[in-house]
């Protein structure tokens, strides 16, 4: 079996979270959802749960946080190019997240823009030139790997 992730999302209003997340590019999977989660399909691997805080409070006994005031995870997922990192940042902030909540950061071989969806779970988008970052770090040894 092919090894992939699901992230779990206790959301409060799970409509405008899968608005949000369908303007990112997911798809909802219809198969598995329902009135309290939406099954959201990044990519073959990589698969966004949108459960709705009571139906997530059935999966743990702990307190479900507020993302929007404390920081448990930050989700970093890829794009193709730095455009595609923007588009997709722009794309969030318009369906109702929000944008840039840190400074972009671009290290050159490397661009990555934050957006909140509207619970207040980060999503950053990254886009890297591995080439580029394997000639960076193989150049100079005292530079940590990564």
């Amino acid at each position: 079996m092919t090894k992939m992730i699901f992230v779990n999302l206790p959301v409060k209003d799970l409509a405008a979270s899968t608005r949000f997340y369908e303007a990112l590019g997911c798809e909802k999977n219809e198969q598995f959802s329902d009135e309290s989660a939406s099954s959201m399909v990044w990519s073959d691997t990589i698969t966004l749960q949108l459960l709705q805080n009571a139906y997530y409070a059935t999966f743990t006994s702990k307190k479900i946080a507020d993302a929007k005031e404390t920081s448990a995870v930050l989700i970093a997922l890829t794009r193709d190019s730095r455009e595609d990192v923007n588009a997709a940042v722009e794309a969030g902030a318009a369906a109702g997240g929000t944008a840039d909540t840190r400074e972009p950061l671009d290290m050159g071989f490397m661009f990555n823009r934050v957006v909140e969806d509207p619970d207040g779970h980060v999503l950053e988008f990254v886009w890297m030139d591995m080439a580029a970052a394997d000639d960076m770090f193989s150049e100079d040894p005292a530079q940590p790997t990564r």
